[in-house]
């Protein structure tokens, strides 16, 4: 059963949605190899695929899941590009496939996270030390001593762009985007919480690439993408991957006022706009570190699986177990979010889960991962064993596919037990 509002922009479709699953076989191990049945495994697959494709918001699902670090599902369902809602299916559509790769929008912020982390542990900086140690343009107006640390916790007092108007290609221009945080304004850093969208992540790539000498591109390829093995797990896309990578489309309920106002606050661009420029060129041509890392969902799930392990990936340490116990404890207690309107709870980069819900479904007191614009999920559980990533290419803000989701994740809680907070 799902809830759909009237009014909603829904995708239409004549396709019998079983004939638009794709899985990949060759990765998928049997249940019980996960300590799962394959009745568990048959419904979490229902419920994160059929049903989420059900509500018809959203054009494609992609989805991974890995238990006790065996791959129990990376299947994907509906259409990469040519569908669209209200809109027919193009005739040259192209059905969504398990290594579709799709823009992670905020989700890429758990990555820019742990690269800095990264860095904190080679020596290169101390996370508690002022941002303007690195930066000295980072400095005056409320920003001087906001720290590392603080600006990962979403508590560095400078979560939107100046007022000033601007297009949405502000965000591909990267010195710019410097120029005007260091230039604006900004509360004290740790005196309350508010989500960064974008000018965190700037900020902290800067940092990266004031004391390495490269660019944040390069530091993830030699931390991360090289030694996980990713295909794409990157900044933008180069040419050759365009023509695979998933369309992202408006959905859902019109976003209208005061909850358009609230979302232009929090993505410092109007919703809509957001959603165009994601498909364009010079926002895959572009390096935004909290918001346009594209990834399959088996590549996310593989770096929250190496998270999960310790941070090893066969064999090899990426991580020292004392910087992720740095980068997974709470920050603080669970605080209403000024910018998301909502109660959170984040470590210095991840948003952690919640009990007795929270964003990864019912009793996720335990997982840690990070969202994206709009219902796009990668994260870990270590009560449960997994490493999950989904992802959606519908963006709505309000709806019945909220239900939907939050039932989707219960029952994969349900059936990967382990209630621990």
């Amino acid at each position: 059963m799902n809830f759909t509002l009237p009014g909603t922009r829904r995708i239409v479709l004549d396709d019998d949605p079983a004939d638009l699953v794709r899985i990949d076989r060759g990765a998928e191990c049997a249940p019980q190899d996960a300590g799962l049945s394959e009745e568990a495994v048959a419904a979490i697959a229902e419920a994160m695929l059929d049903d989420m494709f059900g509500t018809r918001i959203y054009p494609a699902v992609t989805f991974c899941l890995r238990r006790h670090g065996r791959i129990v599902l990376n299947r994907s369902i509906g259409y990469a590009r040519g569908l669209a809602p209200e809109r027919p299916l193009a005739l040259n559509a192209r059905v969504a496939e398990p290594d579709t790769p799709v823009c992670l929008f905020s989700a890429s912020k758990a990555v820019i996270a742990l690269l800095t982390h990264k860095l904190a542990e080679e020596g290169g900086i101390d996370l508690d030390r002022p941002v303007s140690h690195y930066l000295p343009a980072f400095s005056g107006d409320g920003k001087t001593h906001t720290t590392i640390a603080q600006v990962l916790a979403h508590q560095g007092g400078f979560p939107q762009f100046s007022a000033e108007g601007h297009g949405p290609e502000v965000l591909t221009d990267w010195d710019r985007c410097i120029e005007r945080i260091c230039d604006m304004p900004a509360e004290a850093g740790g005196r309350r919480l508010a989500y960064h969208a974008f000018t965190g992540g700037f900020i902290l790539g800067e940092v990266i690439r004031r004391v390495t000498g490269n660019s944040v591109t390069e530091y993830l390829d030699s931390r991360l993408r090289k030694p996980l093995g990713m295909r794409y797990f990157t900044y933008g896309l180069d040419g050759r991957s365009r023509s695979r990578v998933a369309e992202n489309h408006v959905a859902g309920q019109p976003v209208r006022w005061p909850v358009s106002r609230w979302a232009e606050e929090a993505l410092s661009v109007p919703f809509e706009e957001v959603v165009d420029i994601s498909n364009r060129d010079f926002f895959m041509d572009a390096v935004i570190p909290a918001g346009n890392l594209y990834a399959t969902a088996e590549e996310l799930s593989r770096f929250y699986q190496m998270l999960l392990d310790d941070g090893i990936y066969q064999g090899r340490r990426l991580f020292e177990p004392a910087t992720l116990a740095r980068a997974l404890r709470p920050a603080s207690n669970q605080l209403l979010d000024r910018t998301l309107k909502i109660p959170m709870r984040y470590s210095e980069g991840l948003m952690l889960g919640m009990n007795p819900i929270g964003l990864y479904g019912p009793m996720c007191g335990a997982a840690y991962g990070h969202l994206g614009f709009m219902n796009i999920l990668g994260w870990a559980d270590p009560s449960r064993g997994i490493s999950a990533a989904l992802m959606t290419t519908g963006k709505a803000i309000l709806g019945g596919h909220l239900v939907t989701l939050m039932r989707s994740l219960g029952v994969v809680n349900h059936h990967c037990g382990g209630l621990r907070a």
